[in-house]
């Protein structure tokens, strides 16, 4: 239980943070973060969260990297559906709570497109399926390569959530223009579930492609790079 709880809190800060910063600080006038702020901050939720709880759960914060474990070899079957439950609630709940925030602003009207992943019209500059589909895949099998890597017993300790943190903020780096960035389909099912607009019915491809790439790159890193 431990382990789910940590999960669930996890994805719920991951959430809260990264798009969270998005929402309220990415185009404040003047003063706003923009794409590399939204990219940092989702990158230090992960390295944050890795080292605070990364010990009882793994810190996968993510059904596709929870999946990319274990066509990695690094996760047990048996515990998938668990942990995929743990972080889409965290992840809702989350989503929840920053409604609630932005709701509360005077003049609101609409929360808008919410922090939301998608594609052709609803892509942040108007990029297709196909785009979507292939840097999703592509980035989240390097994803899983670089957690897989970095946490390999002969890797360098202690410094796994560091490379896993920069690798997510690499990653929104290069794809917020194109999706605004999911590799996770925790969080792009949370955001769409309040977003205004028809975000919730492109979630099929902020699924299916984080999770194809995720195995991928679990198989890519067990075939390749896990024996000498």
């Amino acid at each position: 239980m431990k382990k789910l709880f940590a999960e669930f809190f996890g994805t719920f800060w991951l959430v809260f943070g990264g798009c969270g910063s998005a929402i309220f600080a990415a185009g404040f006038p003047e003063l706003g973060i923009g794409f590399v702020g939204v990219a940092l901050a989702f990158g230090l939720t992960v390295l944050t969260m890795a080292f605070a709880v990364g010990h009882i759960s793994g810190g996968h914060f993510n059904p596709a990297v929870s999946i990319g474990l274990w066509a990695g070899g690094k996760f047990e079957a048996k515990d998938l559906i668990g942990y995929i439950l743990a972080q889409v609630i965290g992840a809702i709940a989350a989503a929840g709570a920053l409604y609630l925030i932005v709701s509360g602003k005077s003049g609101f009207e609409t929360v808008g497109g919410f922090a939301s992943n998608g594609y052709d019209a609803l892509s942040p500059d108007g990029y297709s399926m196909m785009s979507a589909l292939v840097v999703e895949v592509i980035l989240t099998a390097f994803f899983l390569i670089v957690i897989l890597g970095s946490t390999n017993v002969r890797a360098p300790k202690g410094f796994a959530p560091i490379a896993i943190g920069l690798a997510l903020t690499l990653i929104h780096l290069i794809s917020i223009p194109i999706t605004n960035t999911s590799v996770n389909p925790a969080r792009s099912l949370s955001q769409a579930l309040f977003a205004d607009g028809a975000y919730l019915s492109q979630v099929w491809l902020f699924w299916v492609a984080p999770i194809v790439g995720a195995i991928i790159g679990g198989i890519i890193h067990k075939t390749l790079f896990e024996k000498e």
